[in-house]
């Protein structure tokens, strides 16, 4: 076996089928997210105002606004440097420090809010019940974001499969029975998410075994620093993509009302929860083995461009057919009134790529630790998409929040494709992608005989995706790499 060969295999090939079993265990858990995605919106839709699921929407807005200040990078910070401290067999007194951390941030969080209620009740326009709400669902929330990182980072993907779907199945169920049997509206949901979130984690806290892992320790200022320079930047990025994709929602209330708002929460729900929840399948996996593999000095470039070639695979047929058949989607997933989003629906779901690629050519910040240059590229990403945000929604209304998200995403994918870092760039997978971009030639001619016949819209869909992942997988044979 030639010395090219072996390298293969041992970074690539054997790392990919590791992966591939991950991804086994996880995708039961995004599959059963993206389904319970599909169904919250008819369900929401029917039971809901326009203007009641503007504020529903408004209220997950917030709600995501608070966690990444507060809570979500330090879970995001506790999986990069699990296994390092595991290396160092510092566990307990690690995971002491991350719940110290959350606890710390959660309580500096409710003073801040607190004292600056006010200024959250005129910018976001939001009610003093509302913000109430979502102030005391970010507890749970939070707590489920860390043990979920932990779980990652223990490498259990069926006790994280397992933990998903109970927690979609109870937060429908409950969230159903306060709509019809009260008149609390949006806060019906969000009651609902607060008690399944908390089962979810006593769960949780079982599955992760961190009672035994916590213990009193004193402060290890290194430690704390070095969670706070990772985890810092990492809040200061998501809440630049929170500029770019959501603060839409906020701005279309200001200009045009809570009706328009609630189009954009339908159309946003439609696009991102579900998309990147199946895009996922694969980065939810990888993720841990990379840091792995990079921390015992492997060259993770050809293993990336590999797992970017199956996203692309995943993912172009999708967001392509959402583009095609935007009208018909709406109306099979949401209620008539709420037509009017179809108009972002081709907008959202290329962003929505745009944006899940990123996963890919961002490893080489999050694997070097040099996340202050991915702080940099999103928020030069945020402060133009917050501009066209606000001149192109006041001006153009609902295709101006599309326009703005795209152009934004785009832009943001672009920079990180040309900052790169070193040993760690993105490799372009260039043979997998001409393969897809050709199938998509004799896909064109199906779609267009499909469009003069009548055969129903959704029947027209199954058959496009059939023939194309048919004829991919009939020509792969032609465009196989030359070490597998």
């Amino acid at each position: 076996m030639s010395q090219k060969v072996n390298k293969y295999i041992q970074e690539v090939a054997l790392p990919m089928k590791a992966i591939f079993k991950d991804m086994l265990k996880y995708a039961p858990s995004k599959i059963f997210g993206l389904l319970g995605n599909i169904v919250v919106v008819p369900v929401y839709t029917n039971l809901l105002s326009p203007s009641q699921y503007g504020v529903y929407t408004i209220s997950l807005a917030v709600l995501s606004f608070l966690c990444i200040l507060f809570s979500d990078w330090i879970g995001l910070s506790g999986l990069r440097f699990f296994r390092q401290n595991q290396l160092e067999g510092i566990v307990p007194e690690y995971v002491s420090t991350l719940t110290m951390v959350l606890g710390s941030n959660l309580v500096v969080m409710f003073v801040l809010s607190l004292l600056f209620r006010q200024k959250f009740y005129e910018y976001f326009n939001i009610s003093p019940k509302i913000f109430l709400f979502v102030l005391v669902l970010i507890i749970p929330v939070a707590i489920r974001a860390l043990l979920f990182q932990i779980l990652r980072a223990q490498i259990k993907p069926g006790a994280f499969t397992v933990t998903t779907i109970i927690n979609q199945i109870l937060t429908i169920v409950i969230a159903v029975m306060f709509l019809k049997f009260t008149t609390l509206g949006a806060v019906s949901i969000l009651a609902a998410m607060a008690i399944s979130i908390t089962l979810i984690d006593v769960i949780l806290v079982f599955q992760t075994d961190i009672l035994w892992l916590l213990k009193f320790v004193k402060p290890d200022f290194n430690m704390i620093k070095t969670l706070f320079a990772y985890g810092v930047p990492i809040a200061v990025a998501s809440l630049s993509l929170w500029i770019i994709n959501q603060s839409n929602k906020f701005i279309t209330s200001h200009f045009h009302g809570l009706v328009d708002a609630g189009f954009v929460g339908v159309a946003y729900n439609l696009t991102f929860p579900i998309l990147m929840t199946l895009f996922a399948i694969i980065t939810i996996a990888a993720y841990p083995r990379l840091i792995n593999l990079y921390e015992d000095k492997t060259d993770v470039r050809p293993l990336i461009s590999k797992l970017t070639g199956y996203y692309m695979l995943i993912s172009l047929p999708v967001v392509v057919i959402m583009s095609l058949y935007t009208k018909d989607i709406v109306l099979l997933f949401a209620n008539a009134k709420y037509a009017d989003a179809f108009v972002l629906l081709p907008y959202l779901a290329f962003s929505a790529f745009f944006l899940s690629l990123t996963d890919y050519t961002t490893y080489q910040y999050h694997l070097s630790g040099k996340t202050y240059i991915l702080t940099t590229l999103k928020v030069v990403s945020a402060i133009i998409g917050l501009v066209l945000n606000i001149v192109l929604i006041q001006k153009i209304g609902l295709a101006g929040v599309g326009i703005a998200t795209l152009i934004s995403n785009i832009l943001y994918f672009v920079l990180t494709v040309v900052v790169v870092i070193p040993g760690l760039n993105w490799q372009i997978p260039f043979k997998r992608l001409f393969h897809l971009l050709l199938c998509f030639i004799p896909s064109a001619v199906v779609w267009y005989i499909l469009q003069i016949s009548p055969i129903t819209p959704l029947v027209q869909i199954y058959i496009l995706l059939s023939f194309y992942y048919l004829l991919f997988y009939f020509t792969k044979g032609i465009f196989k790499d030359e070490l597998g």
